[in-house]
């Protein structure tokens, strides 16, 4: 019976497919943490506030980069480079979402338009990020090579979330209420596009790694269609609306070092 819990742990059993799952997740978490640390950098005198919290952001992104990369370590493995069609950061700046490489790659300060982009940008695909996690969570907590790295990163994925909903709520009480529905909106609305072609994608170069028979492959992409459709239609509701979070402050501290993880 095909389920998710039997496709990951078919990935996970497998050192080429691990490796490549463990490669895709590590160079996306990189890519994170570089953009959080410029934001961090950048940002203009009126909401320097949020420094910390962007460069604690960062500061765990980067960490689970590590982390990932340590779990391929652990097999004996090195990490592969990350094929086009399955980097989902890279994707997305090429849709124009988020901000781009080049503007953070300059010294110029960021400008409040630009925080609203950063936050409703991170507020998208930390939803993602979390759902993905806790996922994991659910059916790999306990697992003794993966449970310790699930439960950190899921934890750490819940509280990016509650920071971006808890900074957008401020922003919005500010009065950019309109302007941050509306890139909210135009977020989401390209994040289920680049998620579906990413998955398709990952899918796509797993198959030929485990050898999948084409009956597997077809269900799979017929899922993940089915997804995108869903999420056309009405799951990208979930990704722009905003509540304030149980956990206040959640990125108010420094961030907790891979070693302490339990």
């Amino acid at each position: 019976m095909l389920s998710t819990k039997s496709l990951f742990q078919e990935i996970l059993d497998d050192d080429e497919s691990f490796r490549l799952f463990c490669s895709i997740a590590a160079g996306g978490e990189a890519q994170g943490g570089w953009e959080n640390g410029r934001i961090a950098a950048l940002l203009p005198p009126g909401l320097r506030e949020l420094a910390p919290k962007a460069a604690r952001h960062g500061a765990d992104e980067d960490k689970h980069g590590r982390i990932f990369n340590a779990l391929l370590k652990q097999r004996g493995l090195q990490p592969v480079a990350v094929p086009y069609e399955t980097d989902y950061t890279l994707l997305l700046e090429r849709r124009g979402i988020g901000l781009a490489h080049e503007r953070l790659s300059r010294e110029d300060p960021l400008t409040e338009r630009d925080v609203i982009v950063y936050l409703a940008h991170s507020r998208v695909t930390e939803q993602r990020a979390s759902e993905q996690m806790r996922l994991l969570l659910k059916h790999f907590a306990g697992h003794p090579v993966l449970g310790r790295a699930v439960r950190m990163i899921s934890r750490d994925e819940d509280n990016h979330l509650a920071y971006c909903h808890e900074e957008l709520l401020r922003l919005a009480r500010a009065g950019h209420g309109r302007t941050i529905q509306h890139v909210l909106r135009e977020c989401a609305h390209a994040e289920i596009r680049v998620y579906r072609d990413v998955s398709l994608a990952v899918m796509s170069h797993m198959g030929r790694v485990l050898r999948w028979p084409r009956a597997k492959a077809a269900a799979l992409a017929a899922g993940i269609h089915a997804m995108y459709a869903y999420e056309r239609a009405v799951g990208w509701r979930r990704m722009v609306s905003l509540e304030q979070p149980a956990l206040r402050d959640a990125l108010g501290g420094p961030a907790v070092p891979e070693t302490e993880y339990a």
